[in-house]
């Protein structure tokens, strides 16, 4: 069972899944405009249903499920992270989740974590590294966190806590920085950046997805792990990387925007425990993933 599986995490879970042999139930908001990018095959099953109503489930699902990865969160983006009552309805959700992975006779609950969960961090996150939240939507996440993992030890049902760093890769939202910059590059020739000095840590979507599935099989019950490559350099380099696998002859304005306030400029995932439990390490190295990531674009243009 996978919520949220329109965004680029999803739809890599799904693809993993199934490459893995495993039968998939998708849940999808009934309106979504995206989803016909969940991917498509005799084994994935495309379950409409609203957040809302996640307690529905059970009565929609007509086979027993094992594992529930519950990616699916209301206000992810923009001023949406600081309405602090939508984001406290996730909570709810969160546990709706849970007791309806129970009855459908799964025996591990993943849920998506967020980096927001640790606050204004500069430097390497780990999992024990104290949380203190800034905005609605990290606090959101920790105490959905913090609760889930409560009720599946009451239901007997392993509970695997995954903080998500920064993923990119096709189908990911237009928003993102990796998209803003290759759509930009595409249609101008030109990226008007910040001076690009912030280190930073990229994870392509498929290892993502791998991490996700290695954490449900191989993780520790009560677990908490960052997902990430563990890996760091500058964001400019990054954004160099982007711009040679669009168009080489672009120009890139570094410093012709400005850090936003209280700018983040160090950030690291430290995957020790993810590795050392369920034996993940990264296989797509940025330069690959974003050759795959300009080729998606190029081939929807």
């Amino acid at each position: 069972m996978v919520t949220g599986p329109t965004g680029v995490v999803g739809t890599s879970l799904i693809d993993e899944l199934v490459r893995q042999g495993v039968e998939v139930y998708a849940v999808h908001r009934p309106d979504s405009a995206r989803v016909v990018v969940i991917p498509r095959c005799d084994s994935v099953h495309a379950v409409p249903c609203d957040l809302h109503e996640i307690d529905r489930l059970p009565g929609l699902i007509d086979k027993p499920v094992d594992a529930f990865f519950h990616l699916a969160w209301s206000g992810t983006f923009g001023p949406t992270r600081q309405d602090w009552l939508r984001q406290e309805r996730n909570i709810a959700f969160t546990l709706m989740a849970v007791e309806a992975a129970k009855e459908l006779g799964c025996s591990v609950f993943v849920g998506a974590g967020s980096q927001s969960e640790f606050g204004h961090v500069e430097g390497v996150l780990s999992p024990d590294l104290p949380c203190n939240p800034d905005n609605g939507y990290g606090a959101a996440k920790l105490a959905a966190s913090v609760m889930s993992r409560a009720l599946c030890s009451h239901l007997d049902m392993r509970h695997i806590w995954c903080r998500i760093v920064s993923i990119f890769g096709p189908r990911d939202a237009g928003h993102s920085l990796v998209m803003s910059c290759i759509r930009e590059l595409s249609q101008t020739g030109h990226f008007a950046c910040t001076p690009g000095d912030q280190i930073w840590d990229y994870l392509f979507c498929e290892d993502a997805a791998r991490a996700l599935y290695l954490a449900a099989r191989e993780g520790r019950d009560g677990a908490v792990y960052v997902v990430g490559s563990g890996q760091v350099r500058p964001l400019r380099d990054f954004v160099c990387i982007i711009r040679d696998a669009v168009d080489p002859t672009a120009t890139l304005g570094f410093g012709e925007l400005p850090y936003y306030p209280n700018q983040v400029m160090h950030l690291e995932a430290d995957i020790t425990s993810l590795t050392s439990d369920t034996g993940f390490v990264p296989s797509w190295s940025f330069v690959e993933g974003i050759k795959k990531t300009v080729d998606w674009y190029k081939s929807r243009q």
